[in-house]
Formats: C-alpha cells, sequence, structure tokens
C-alpha cells in the first residue's frame, strides 16, 4: 500500500513527535489533527483499544478525505486484573494530570508483590473505507517509585522486561524499537512494506 500522506487522529505533541520520527524515514508526510482546526476531539467511550483507535481513524479520514492513523493504548496491570486498560487515560479521572494517573496506580499497588504489567497498543489505519488494525505489546513491571524525565504518561514506573530502567529513562531510539507503540507501528509499516 503506498502512503505519501497520512494524517495521525492525534493533538498530543508526544505521540505526533514519535510517530514522526518513526514514519518519516518511509517518505510519509506525517499530518496530526492540530493540522486540521475544525476538527472535533472525539469521546473514547468504546470498552476496547480497537474500538476506541477505530472510531478516532474513521472519523479524521471522512472528514480530512485522507489516510488517517490513530491509536489508542493501555496498561494492564496483572494484579489489578487488566486495569486500568482502556481507562489509562482517565485512571484518576478526567482532566487529570499523568502525574494523578501514576500516583494513583502506585497507591493501588502499595504492598502488592505482583507487580507485572503490559502495554498494549492498537493501532488503527482508515483510507477510502478500508480498515486495518495493528496490535503491539510490551511486558514489563510498575515499579515502585518515579525514575527518569522523558517520555510520558506512566513512562517513570514502567520498567520493560530485561532492561533496568524505566520508559522515561530510555533515549527515545530504544523506547520506540520495544515499546508497545513501536511494535504496533513496525507491524503497521511492515503491512505497508507488503503491500506496496
Amino acid at each position: 500500500m503506498k502512503l505519501d500522506k497520512l494524517v495521525l487522529a492525534s493533538q498530543n505533541p508526544h505521540k505526533i513527535e514519535e510517530m514522526q520520527q518513526i514514519l518519516s524515514p518511509l517518505g510519509i508526510e506525517v499530518l496530526s489533527s492540530k493540522d486540521f482546526p475544525n476538527l472535533k476531539e472525539v469521546i473514547e467511550d468504546r470498552p476496547t483499544l480497537k474500538g476506541n483507535a477505530l472510531k478516532k481513524a474513521q472519523y479524521v479520514s471522512k472528514e480530512t478525505r485522507l489516510p488517517a492513523l490513530s491509536d489508542d493504548t493501555g496498561l494492564e496491570v496483572e494484579a489489578l486484573n487488566g486495569r486500568p486498560g482502556v481507562y489509562s487515560a482517565r485512571y484518576a479521572g478526567r482532566n487529570v494530570s499523568y502525574q494523578d494517573n501514576v500516583l494513583k496506580l502506585l497507591e493501588e499497588l502499595n504492598g502488592r508483590s505482583n507487580r507485572a504489567a503490559q502495554f498494549r497498543t492498537v493501532v488503527a489505519l482508515v483510507d477510502e473505507g478500508l480498515e486495518y488494525t495493528f496490535e503491539g505489546v510490551c511486558k514489563g513491571e510498575i515499579i515502585t517509585e518515579e525514575k527518569g524525565n522523558k517520555g510520558f504518561g506512566y513512562d517513570p514506573v514502567f520498567k520493560p522486561d530485561g532492561f533496568d530502567e524505566t520508559f522515561a529513562e530510555l533515549d527515545s531510539a530504544t523506547k520506540n524499537e520495544i515499546s508497545h507503540r513501536g511494535r504496533a507501528i513496525q507491524n503497521f509499516v511492515q503491512f505497508l512494506m507488503e503491500e506496496e
């Protein structure tokens, strides 16, 4: 599949920068929702990551008449029966900071020995009515205190398997290679290359 341009269904500057770093070497021009001031914010009200990712991409593709790429990510913590999951961005409530979510998570895990967790991302591409989804998973654990100042969200407390550093301590190239979003995007990129 040949893509020259796509719209990332996101206003999140961290996510936009990350996607541009990954996709620009392929010669794909990455626009975002910020480039289209008339786009409304899509309410993520579906019960699954896939449902939310598709909902956002469908809307943005329809409104811009361009291929749209979106993702939804959840942190799934074993001891919390998979929570916060689809509610990761608003775990501590609506309009909260990343810090509020991290503090709630650490509080809920306080005193628990099982700290296994995984980040899961579903990326959706919608192009002229065709829909594709790609998944990426990164397993790891939640540490007891925040470390590092890179990244965003739960990165300061998530230590991926096989590493001594948290996502917030890793350089962006390493993180992009091993992260859930990075893996989902790699699956997407693989698909583009196979479809050409």
